[in-house]
């Protein structure tokens, strides 16, 4: 039983430790996943563990014609409804470090696909000038 004590305790301090331990949150921009990413992080920032991180995964970035309209209706039902939440999350996490990841056209999964993901956490995509399909053609 001590020594179980003393494991917890030194777990404890390690993750209050921001030099050792910081709390990357993830969610979609939804309803619910919002409201639960903001009760996480009060609750962890609470009990002293540091999060100032947030992935927003799944951000909708609609293809658009040659004269700039959305191709897709739902693609632009979703990313106006997204707008909403994107806008809370940069109200809310204005201090934090916050990346947008967009749908990806393929399924995250093998090698490339996740390695490709991965390189998009460090130095996120400039949506603006290109299409989800562009990130995955040479893959």
């Amino acid at each position: 039983k001590q020594w179980y004590q003393r494991r917890v305790r030194g777990l404890n301090k390690e993750l209050k430790d921001p030099d050792i331990t910081t709390f990357v949150c993830v969610c979609i921009p939804e309803f619910l996943s919002l409201y639960e990413t903001e009760r996480l992080i009060q609750k962890l920032t609470a009990l002293d563990i540091d999060t100032h991180n947030v992935v927003v995964n799944q951000v909708v970035y609609p293809d658009k014609t040659e004269c700039g309209t959305i191709s897709c209706g739902l693609c632009a039902s979703r990313a106006k409804m997204q707008t909403k939440y994107l806008d809370q999350i940069a109200d809310l996490y204005e201090d934090f470090h916050v990346i947008k990841m967009p749908q990806m056209a393929v399924e995250v999964k093998g090698r490339s696909v996740l390695k490709r993901f991965g390189e998009f956490l460090v130095s996120p995509p400039d949506m603006t000038t290109k299409s989800v399909h562009d990130l995955v053609k040479d893959l």
